[in-house]
Formats: C-alpha cells, sequence, structure tokens
C-alpha cells in the first residue's frame, strides 16, 4: 500500500460542506473520493485537513488516501480532475510516507474572510465574498482583532454545537487589510473551532461598522459565552487558504486564486 497526498481547491457554494453525510450526495469529500475510485479501480477514502462547511471554499485543502494501485504523481492529478466536476480541482499529487497525516501531522492552519465592501453586488463575487453595503473601517476592525492573538479560550467565538474538546486555540496572527473595495481577514493558528472564523468575522464586521468599540472583541472573548457574541457572518468569503507541515513532508504551498492576488495575496 502506498500513502498519497494531495493538493485541492474548491468553490464550495454548490456543496453541503466537505464531509460525507447520510443525507447529502453533494459533498466535497463524496466529488473526491468518486473521482479518485475511478483512477484507482477500487474504492478510495480520503483524510482532509480540516473539514469545511456548507458555502466554505478551500485554496489549499490537503488529503491523504492509501491504495495498492500504481500511479505517477501526475496521472492522480490528470485523472481526479477529469473525473471531478469544474469547481473542484486537485493541484498537485505526491507520495509520502505512512507516517503522514494530512489532519494530524498539521503544524497550523491559515483561513481567509474576503468582505465586499461597497453597496452593490457583484456577479463576479457572487458566493466568493461577503457583501456588506455599509461602510467598514478595515483599520479599527484590524486594531480590535489584535486581542485574539496569543493563546485562549475561544467559547465566545464557536458554535454552540462545537463538539472539540477544548476551546483553547493559539492564533498567531490575525490580520484586516482593505484594498478598494475588498475587505481581507486573515487568521493564522495551530487549529480551529467549528464557527471560529465566521464569529470572529461576525464581530469584526460590527465594530468596522462603529455599532461596538474596538474593545469589544477582548470583551466577547473574556465572557468564554457564545450567546454573548456577535452574530455568525456567511459562509460565502471564507477560504481554507493553507495547511502548513513540516519541512520533511515537502507538502507544496498553494498560490492564491487570481482575484485574490496582489497585495491581497
Amino acid at each position: 500500500m502506498m500513502r498519497i497526498a494531495l493538493g485541492i481547491e474548491y468553490d464550495g457554494s454548490a456543496f453541503k460542506g466537505w464531509q460525507l453525510q447520510r443525507h447529502a450526495q453533494d459533498t466535497v469529500q463524496g466529488a473526491v473520493e468518486s473521482a479518485l475510485s475511478a483512477v484507482a479501480d477500487h474504492a478510495v477514502r480520503v483524510v482532509c485537513a480540516g473539514r469545511t462547511d456548507t458555502g466554505v471554499h478551500a485554496t489549499g485543502q490537503v488529503v491523504h488516501f492509501d491504495t495498492d494501485a500504481r500511479r505517477e504523481p501526475h496521472n492522480w492529478v490528470l485523472g481526479a480532475n477529469v473525473n471531478l466536476p469544474s469547481s473542484v480541482a486537485v493541484q498537485w499529487a505526491l507520495r509520502v510516507d505512512d507516517p503522514f497525516h494530512a489532519r494530524f501531522s498539521a503544524r497550523s492552519r491559515i483561513y481567509r474572510y474576503l468582505i465586499l465592501n461597497r453597496p452593490t453586488r457583484s456577479s463576479l463575487l457572487a458566493g466568493r465574498a461577503t457583501l456588506e453595503r455599509r461602510p467598514l473601517d478595515a483599520g479599527r476592525m484590524h486594531t480590535a482583532g489584535q486581542a485574539l492573538v496569543g493563546t485562549h479560550d475561544f467559547s465566545s467565538y464557536r458554535a454552540l454545537g462545537c463538539q472539540a474538546k477544548t476551546p483553547v486555540r493559539t492564533v498567531y496572527a490575525l490580520d484586516v487589510s482593505r484594498v478598494g473595495e475588498l475587505i481581507e481577514l486573515r487568521v493564522h493558528a495551530n487549529a480551529f473551532l467549528h464557527h471560529m472564523i465566521r464569529n470572529i468575522a461576525g464581530v469584526l464586521i460590527a465594530i468596522g461598522r462603529g455599532e461596538q468599540a474596538p474593545e469589544w472583541a477582548a470583551q466577547v472573548l473574556a465572557w468564554q459565552d457564545r450567546t454573548l457574541g456577535g452574530v455568525t457572518a456567511p459562509p460565502d468569503g471564507l477560504y481554507l487558504e493553507r495547511v502548513e507541515y513540516p519541512a520533511e513532508f515537502a507538502i507544496p504551498a498553494p498560490g492564491p486564486l487570481p482575484y485574490l492576488a496582489g497585495p491581497l495575496g
């Protein structure tokens, strides 16, 4: 048996999230496993670095699977992409040693949340950025977000139904920047809780609109109570951008999508 790692990007708009579900056939995992099974000529089950929710996208999802099918890396890429819908694409394939695990070998993850801040909707970014029609102060949002950097109990920023054993996470960096009409929230952490980024975005958007003081982000964190936090922002603008691994695994770094290039890339 060989272990193969893959880098995958996808537009999550049409999917019921990453994970296979009994009541939903249209999941990213289902599409990927179906495509790989056709290439391997046997049933393939993949393990991902991070499960994403309905409507959430990825530019740097990483998975692994075990197979006894002998294929060159480029054959896994080409064969999978032939069998995948246009909204999902395998970017690279790499044979890895058995100790590699897409989830448990990961050292950190980076998520990106895009906000289109203008009065009118976009036909090109529909489903790919969250529309906020009211003016936002990105500098104010960035300042507020610095209270979340470090190791904290993020109970106020996780979903009520989150099943993680501990709410403690370490955020290495949190940055909010603006280029034209696009505002980017980018968070780098060792791991994330369910809805953590979307709840952070909801708090920072309220602060950016001037509805709350910048200190509110720290207050919400200190309460350790989700019911006292802000609204959960929509999934449209959320991307799993990158998963970082120890250097010995030689996992390729993903490149930005075209509309994320430049200062936001």
